[in-house]
């Protein structure tokens, strides 16, 4: 009985979802995908990052925005911008054919969570809203060895302006999980590399963004890229 009774609480809050995509061949086909998946439901659908926000504004419940990047009147990385604005808290995944070097670097810095090319299987996309949903960061592997590139140009000269990791006064098991954090590893994912308890990792990530005065993981992993 507690059994059946421990089941029916996990049903109750499904992560509320709306898929946004120019696309309505592409949005139908997600809805009815995700739908298959019990801890996801698509409370809405919209065909830009502004009817997006209309729809949060309107009241639509959602815990994650599945956010296509290349749309007409107001793109992925946009919509990204203003979803955050007005819902700082809100999850933001952004989904896509485009591996575009800029649109991938704006939509982090703009707040996204993380960012998944739509050529990959229908349950590394399931996967990949709920490791949003849970607080930590997704980014597909090819991309973060790219954003790495992109944000440390080999040609660029070490100057005084930009001070060492150590002068913010992290510690070496915090600029470990930082790290991690940058290579797109999520809590449970950095515990098992570092050996440590999920829960230290989140003590850690806690302590990471006091002392660098940083919002979340994204802005975490841009920081240890540009550094």
């Amino acid at each position: 009985m507690e059994t059946s009774k421990h089941k029916e609480a996990d049903q109750i809050q499904p992560i509320r979802l709306i898929l946004t995509d120019d696309d309505s061949f592409i949005r139908e086909s997600l809805k009815v995908l995700l739908g298959l998946d019990p801890g996801i439901i698509v409370t809405g659908t919209a065909s830009n990052g502004r009817e997006a926000l209309e729809l949060l504004e309107s009241g639509t419940a959602a815990d994650v925005v599945l956010m296509d990047i290349r749309m007409p009147d107001c793109n992925g990385v946009e919509g990204t911008r203003i979803i955050k604005s007005r819902f700082p808290d809100m999850h933001v995944l952004m989904l896509t054919t485009f591996d575009d070097d800029e649109y991938i670097i704006q939509a982090l810095q703009n707040g996204a969570s993380g960012y998944l090319l739509k050529n990959v299987p229908p349950d590394r996309i399931i996967q990949g809203i709920k490791t949003v949903h849970n607080g930590d960061m997704l980014i597909h592997p090819d991309i973060a060895r790219k954003l790495a590139g992109l944000l440390r140009p080999a040609a660029a000269p070490q100057t005084h302006s930009q001070p060492p990791l150590d002068a913010y006064g992290l510690t070496r098991m915090e600029l470990a999980v930082a790290e991690a954090i940058s290579e797109g590893l999520s809590n449970k994912e950095i515990a098992a590399k570092l050996f440590l308890s999920e829960g230290t990792v989140k003590n850690y990530v806690t302590e990471i963004l006091g002392k660098l005065s940083l919002r979340d993981r994204t802005q975490i992993a841009i920081f240890m890229l540009k550094n």
